[in-house]
């Protein structure tokens, strides 16, 4: 296949690029600066403009764009740019997929959509949550509306475990200082993944004419955010006794901390699993030891 990622040099995006070239494939990438080799397109969302050339051959879009939602407050003005961030280039790239006849799209979104349903399992016919998370996600997945001629997958991703970055790579150092705790009581659950499986999960979506919508980017055994930290505190041989009252969270990040660390979903890869994925990291304990 021909496959056009934006954000191909997140976390995520390289490594998926690296496996799609791995695997035979040929990448393109959108970037937002002048192109520096043959492989690259510029594109300016704001503008609604993609140079050129970009979608010749091409078979299938993924887009991984997005400013981090973390660290910092949401401000009135953080949240439109984060909003503006993912919306307004997801509806660019779903007008030009539906131009070209691109076949496929994959599309990011998180699983932040389900907002915090608590002990109780969710999968990709659960309902959305509340929350501003909640509401950016749905508005994410709705951006893609002009590529209704596609194969569309929205991708909602949980927490990706890598020694590269993501979660993993902001905690390994405060662990390793001994300064690992859980967050708030600790019930809430952490919908982790594997970046190998992510980026499997994401070439599975490609590949595999059976998915299509919502499927759940999650590790098949989700845990709580008390789990979590005692496994990383295993995993690095350090202990980790302490805690981080939720109060203090939202005192000092406001509904930030209140969404990203004390919301959790326990989201399982229902879609994911009846399709035929196999996950290379089953367990978080695989998992931290790949990282």
């Amino acid at each position: 296949m021909r496959v056009l990622i934006a954000g191909a040099s997140g976390l995520i995006g390289s490594a998926l690029g690296e496996r799609l070239r791995r695997d035979g494939h040929d990448v393109r990438k959108l970037v937002r600066r002048e192109t520096r080799a043959a492989d690259e397109h510029r594109w300016d969302p704001p503008a609604g403009t993609i140079t050129g050339g970009a979608f010749d051959g091409v078979d299938a879009v993924v887009n991984l764009g997005g400013k981090p939602l973390f660290p910092g407050r949401w401000s009135a003005m953080r949240k439109q740019q984060l909003t503006d961030s993912r919306v307004e280039p997801t509806e660019v790239l779903a007008e030009a997929v539906a131009e070209h006849g691109v076949g496929v799209l994959v599309n990011a979104s998180a699983v932040g959509y389900y907002g915090d349903p608590g002990p109780s399992s969710v999968d990709e016919n659960s309902p959305r949550g509340q929350g501003f998370l909640a509401e950016l996600c749905a508005e994410w997945e709705a951006a893609t509306a002009a590529a209704r001629d596609a194969r569309v997958v929205h991708v909602r991703t949980g927490l990706v475990l890598s020694a590269k970055g993501g979660l993993y790579g902001t905690l390994r150092p405060l662990f390793r200082l001994g300064l690992g705790a859980r967050l708030g009581d600790g019930k809430q659950y952490m919908p982790w993944i594997a970046l190998e499986d992510e980026v499997g999960a994401i070439v599975h979506a490609l590949t595999h004419d059976s998915l299509s919508g919502p499927v759940n980017l999650t590790g098949p055994a989700p845990v709580t955010n008390a789990e979590f930290t005692r496994a990383v505190g295993r995993a690095l041989h350090r202990p980790a006794p302490w805690f981080v009252p939720g109060f203090a969270l939202k005192a000092v990040l406001g509904q930030a901390g209140e969404e990203m660390a004390l919301f959790g979903q326990r989201a399982v890869p229902a879609a994911l699993v009846s399709s035929g994925y196999e996950f290379r990291r089953p367990t978080l304990d695989s998992a931290l030891a790949a990282a």
